[in-house]
């Protein structure tokens, strides 16, 4: 288990000692694919919705430097929504490690148009 604090909240429903274990094991995933976690909240939700195809809903927010990373994700099964909600975050963060470091090995000149001549 890592040093990251974790945060899980139900909402419209009792979290069970399982449902945290699960959340907590696949959370852990995304720990270990990026350590610049600082902290994560997990939110699961049971909708009243008069449909019962978007019943249940997980969002997680990722606090991160830079902007934070904010998932919903909603089903008619709250471990299909985990379950997509982890791929879904595990993709954003492998595109944003991919955008750093693209920036960081392709550094762009600062172009100055005529602020560079001397006269």
């Amino acid at each position: 288990m890592s040093n990251v604090p974790l945060v899980i909240t139900g909402v419209h429903m009792d979290l069970t000692d399982a449902m945290k274990a699960i959340v907590c094991e696949k959370v852990e995933k995304l720990f270990r694919h990026n350590s610049r976690i600082v902290r994560a909240y997990v939110e699961l939700v049971h909708g009243r919705s008069r449909d019962h195809s978007r019943e249940f809903a997980a969002q997680i927010r990722l606090e991160l430097p830079g902007p934070d990373i904010v998932v919903r994700e909603e089903s008619n099964d709250l471990y299909k929504s985990l379950d997509f909600l982890v791929d879904k975050v595990d993709r954003q963060l492998r595109r944003r490690h991919r955008l750093d470091k693209e920036k960081r090995n392709h550094p762009h000149s600062t172009d100055l148009g005529d602020l560079g001549k001397v006269a």
